[in-house]
Parts: structure tokens; sequence; C-alpha cells
């Protein structure tokens, strides 16, 4: 039985105090790639503390300054994973007829089709099955198919295999997303069926927004926002407002167009976040989806198959709903542009530009538009100022970290950073300095662009700084 359009077609430890007044400091950690089954993530933290400068939470006066790295939930593949030894294979055949039995059917939009081939698991299991199905169907989805990977562990005549879940999204994926996923197969009349999932040996599937509830998708002039959670309209407004902000000062070189996972569950958004990660403080974060396999585990496909275009993944901004629903108007605005200048400059996948350069050109940009003085969005480096403790150098990167004691003031020097240089040499400049510090390192980049060596734009910066919140 059909249902539906067609697919191409559908759609961070400090505590805090009762008075804290939220700042505007993020944190966005560089975490390794960890190979196919993790995000490349670059996290931007809203966290409450004390202390406050920019007018971002409703009721506030300030962004929040205190921020952490949490401990988030394994992905799927983490080494931590139990699993049995193989006592036997499964037939790669009858494994392959089932899994392309199940992709027929979200193409085609074949509900009954779907939810036969786990017509013998268990209810619950049968229930997550049907709101998974139900929730791609309303996705744009223009492929999605499950691939054999492994056989994981045989329990009697059941095999429990590692299957490679890819898609990609219609207008705004360049290449197909790897997901890895766990299911039981078990015989029946001479096939194959889904009995469950790997969580019996310890298996955990890598998460994606098709676990959330029933999910609304709404598709803005940029954004693409998929979520379960309330606001979806206004957050593509706002992504679609950001566009011409980012684009009016890195240009129009990159996609101009975003997809924003809005999770209700916080767990939820913690698990896209990637290995490790907590979103309990985050307001949202830019991440780069893995990309799927080629065909054989490392050849190419056959053609007209999914491929991973290059293996550079697909750009993803999570928001946290949670804590990004208690940012006022202005806060939401300076956190969505920040986040999507990461997407334009490729922020989360750079691993060569120097960290206060990332940051603080995002911030600059998130704040472009904003109408605040620079002593109130800077409030814990301008007190610092004002004692006379002035910073001696530009934030290093172990200072952008969730257990730094000047994480907020960190956020704030990268800011002023950038901001000296587009007051002084003017906002191309800044531009080009960031590009050319993703090519060349830090040092020569500011001898090209600026024409000075780092102690003296160090030199000139503490100046600034002085000048700004003395």
């Amino acid at each position: 039985m059909k249902d539906g359009p067609g697919q191409d077609g559908s759609v961070q430890d400090a505590p805090v105090p009762d008075d804290a007044v939220p700042d505007d400091a993020a944190l966005e950690n560089a975490v390794p790639d960890g190979g196919q089954d993790g995000p490349v993530t670059r996290r931007r933290v809203l966290a409450l503390g004390a202390g406050g400068a920019a007018v971002l939470l409703a009721g506030g006066a300030a962004l929040l300054g205190s921020r952490s790295a949490g401990s988030g939930t394994a992905s799927a593949g983490a080494s931590g994973a139990r699993t049995s030894r193989a006592a036997g294979t499964i037939s790669p055949e009858g494994a392959a007829t089932v899994l392309a039995n199940r992709a027929r059917a979200v193409r085609n939009g074949d509900r009954m089709a779907f939810l036969a081939t786990v017509g013998d698991a268990p209810p619950a299991f049968q229930d997550a099955q049907s709101r998974m199905y139900d929730n791609l169907r309303k996705l744009p989805l223009e492929g999605w198919q499950e691939r054999l990977l492994a056989t994981q562990a045989m329990d009697g005549k059941s095999a429990v295999v590692r299957v490679e879940m890819r898609y990609r999204l219609h207008g705004f994926d360049k290449g197909y997303v790897g997901r890895t996923r766990y299911l039981t197969l078990t015989p029946r009349a001479g096939t194959w069926t889904i009995a469950g999932d790997g969580t019996s040996h310890g298996l955990t599937d890598d998460a994606d927004i098709w676990d959330a509830g029933p999910l609304t998708v709404v598709r803005g002039r940029a954004g693409l926002v998929i979520g379960d959670a309330a606001g979806l309209d206004g957050i593509a407004a706002r992504l679609d407002a950001a566009v011409p902000v980012v684009t009016g000062v890195v240009g129009k070189g990159w996609a101009q167009r975003v997809v924003a996972l809005v999770p209700a569950d916080a767990s939820l958004a913690s698990a896209l976040a990637g290995p490790g990660q907590s979103l309990g403080e985050i307001a949202a974060l830019a991440t780069v989806a893995p990309p799927a396999r080629s065909a054989g585990g490392g050849s190419p496909a056959p053609s007209g198959a999914p491929s991973a275009a290059g293996g550079r993944g697909e750009d993803r901004v999570i928001i946290s709903p949670g804590t990004f629903g208690r940012l006022n108007e202005l806060g939401r605005d300076v956190v969505l542009t920040h986040e999507l200048t990461h997407v334009a400059t490729g922020g989360a996948r750079d691993r060569r530009t120097p960290l206060w350069l990332i940051e603080g050109f995002a911030d600059y940009v998130g704040y472009r538009r904003v109408k605040i003085g620079v002593r109130s969005a800077a409030g814990e480096l301008h007190r610092e100022v004002a004692a006379g403790r002035v910073p001696s150098a530009l934030p290093a990167a172990a200072e952008f970290a969730g257990g730094s004691p000047r994480l907020s003031q960190a956020y704030q020097e990268a800011w002023l950073a950038c901001r000296m240089v587009a007051d002084r040499y003017g906002e191309a400049t800044l531009v080009r300095l960031y590009r050319a510090a993703g090519r060349v390192p830090e040092a020569t980049a500011l001898r090209d662009v600026l024409g000075l060596t780092r102690d003296r734009f160090t030199a000139m910066w503490r100046d600034y700084v002085k000048k700004e919140l003395g």
C-alpha cells in the first residue's frame, strides 16, 4: 500500500549561580574525525554562567560564559562496543534482498512492504521502525538505502549485521551521508526477516534526525529545517535572513544553503553532535555529517550508485531547542549567523587556520548586524582590562576548551582581533587574512596580508583592546 507523495518531491564545570547573567562566549571544539562513524565537529556552546555582555537571553542582559564539554553517548562502532564471536555468516545475497525491499518501499511509499520486513520483530521495534518510515517519507530524499557491511555476530540461526544507511537530501547534499546501523536478521521461509537491532550485543546505532518523534520539515529560501521541536518556521526565517549577512562578508563562493536539525529530545541532539558530546548547555553547533563509504569499502561505487562525493561529508547545523529557546531574538540571530559562517567558510572542517581566527571571524560576522556596545559584548574582558589586566597574547587553542577558566574572554579577544583588522584595514582584508591562514602558516598570512609580524600584530591588538575596553 502506497502513501503520500514520492520521495524526490517530499518532503558544557562551574556551578551556575541563581542570579547568573548570561554572556556571549561560545565554545567550539575540534573533534578528531574518528573515521566514517563520527562527524567532524566544532561546537557553538551557549551556557549559563556569571557575568555577561550581549543581550541575548530572553529576560537577561547578556550572553553566557560558562562552557562545558559534556559526555555524550557512544556512537555505533565505538571501540567499547561488545560483539560476539561470529559462529557463522549470513548469505550476503539474502541480506541484500531484504535491505533492497526496504529501500524500494521507502522510495515507492509502500508502508506495508516496509513493515513486512520487521513483521516478526518485537512490537516495540516494529513501532520504532514504523516511526522511522513515516519520518523518512517526510524528507526530501534523493536516495535512501541500506548496505550490508559485515556480519557482527551469529546467535543460533540469527545474525547481527552491520549496515550502512546512506542517503542524500535533494537540493542540499552534494554527496551521500553514511550512518552505521545494526540489524538482527533471522531466517523465515527460505528468506530473511529483521527481528531487531544490535542492542542485545551492546551495539549502538548512529543517530539521525529520523530517530526523533514525528517530524516537521520546513523549507525556506536557503534553509531546510527538520525536527520535532517547536519553532521551526522561526528558525528557517532566521537562517534565510542570515545567509545574505554571511554572503555579504565572505562572498557567494559557498552553497548559500544549510540543513538544520532541531530534535526536541536533548539526548538525540547530543547523539547527532557525535561521540562524547553533550548539548545540554549548547544552543547550536556546526558539524559535518560523515560521507557514505564507497562501495566495497573503498573502491568506487558502481555506476549510478551513491558515492561519497570525494569524502567531504555534508554540513549540518544542530540546534538544541532547550538552550536555544532561552535566547531572546537578538541571541538567536547571533548564534545562527555565527554557525552559518562556519558552514560558509568550512570552519567545521578546518585544521589549519588558528582557532582564534576561526572563532573571532564567526563572531565578527555574527555581530555584524547587531547594534550593541563593545563593552557590553565583551563584558568579562572589559572587567579585566578595567582592572589593569590586559591580555598579553592572542588566545591559544586550549583557551577555547570547555574547562578553560577564561573561555568567555578567549572568544571576546578573538572577536576583537578580527574587529580590529576590519576597522583598520577593511572587511575585505579581514576576509583575505582568513582565507590566507587556511593555506599558509599564521605568521606568513599576517605578513603577506597585513605586512605585520605576529609580535607587531599582537601589540596592535593589545592597544586596540585597551582603547575599546579601558
